[in-house]
């Protein structure tokens, strides 16, 4: 992973990530997916599933296709400069990206078939929209719960755009399967999360700070329904990091840093990573990530 210094001028696009849960033997997992090496944002990192809004997302039928009212929608994401047609279209495009980039279909009465005609659609170059009105299939935006908000500094550091991205939690439905679709992403895996940050710091996988961070928090966590509970129990954090260069190495700071303009912390863990050793780390080393 390389470090920029450019400065993006471009304005932030509005984004959506599903961070998608399951319950195994040995706890609390979560789905990641590694980006194609070729990608413009984070190529070759392994991510949550997701990606920006796109202008259908808000276009969609809701009274049709939704399974909750948009104004719960927006009440839930706790944004007040956020319009209810805007809440729709993050719900949206969060539960289409989890269908096109790791085959989960959040959908009332879905089943292995209708996963199929959905896909197989998408590639003859119908829009999500249109076969969700063939199917007659309404989205499940209830088993999603916002977690947290990032918004990409005008450094983004490790990207050359930025965006203002809604994390949702969601727990795996039943009957259904993730795996990567081999286009956008190319590996997948299912690990718990301090697994997950084992591996990255083992040099097996990468990630970009929001993951590693997202991750330190998940790990608090022993099942799928306690991570719900809490993000049911307080609005999504917004999270907007500030970086800065110290003694040649960039450094990332969060709310609650020293350094950082808003002094309340807004998600357990490290206030700052610092880029060393060709990777963000904890000033304090890899246990800091969990204290």
């Amino acid at each position: 992973m390389d470090i920029s210094s450019a400065i993006i001028h471009t304005p932030l696009r509005d984004a959506a990530t599903v961070i998608i849960l399951r319950d195994s033997p040995q706890g609390l997992e979560v789905f990641l997916v590694k980006r194609h090496g070729l990608s413009d944002v984070l190529g070759g990192a392994y991510v949550f599933p997701g990606g920006k809004l796109d202008d259908g997302d808000s276009l969609l039928d809701a009274a049709a296709h939704l399974d909750q009212n948009t104004g719960h929608l927006h009440a839930a994401l706790a944004e007040a400069n956020l319009s209810v047609t805007q809440a729709q279209g993050l719900y949206v495009a969060a539960l289409r990206e989890a269908f096109e980039e790791c085959g989960v279909l959040f959908a009332e009465g879905a089943s292995h078939s209708h996963s199929l005609q959905l896909a197989t659609q998408l590639q003859a170059g119908r829009t999500f929209n249109q076969v969700l009105g063939d199917l007659k299939l309404r989205l499940q935006t209830s088993a999603l719960l916002p977690g947290s908000r990032w918004i990409t500094p005008k450094m983004p550091s490790v990207s050359s755009k930025r965006f203002d991205t809604r994390f949702f939690v969601a727990a795996l439905p039943s009957a259904q399967v993730a795996r990567h679709d081999d286009v956008e992403t190319t590996e997948s895996a299912w690990l718990s999360p301090r697994l997950a940050l084992q591996q990255y710091w083992a040099r097996d996988i990468e990630l970009a700070p929001p993951q590693i961070l997202t991750l330190a928090h998940l790990s608090r966590f022993a099942y799928v329904a306690s991570v719900l509970q809490a993000a049911r129990q307080s609005p999504p954090p917004l999270i907007q990091p500030e970086p800065f260069d110290e003694q040649g190495e960039r450094v990332i700071c969060y709310p609650g840093d020293a350094r950082h303009s808003v002094a309340t912390v807004a998600m357990p863990g490290p206030t700052r990573l610092r880029f060393r050793n060709k990777r963000f780390e904890p000033e304090a080393g890899f246990d800091a990530l969990f204290t």
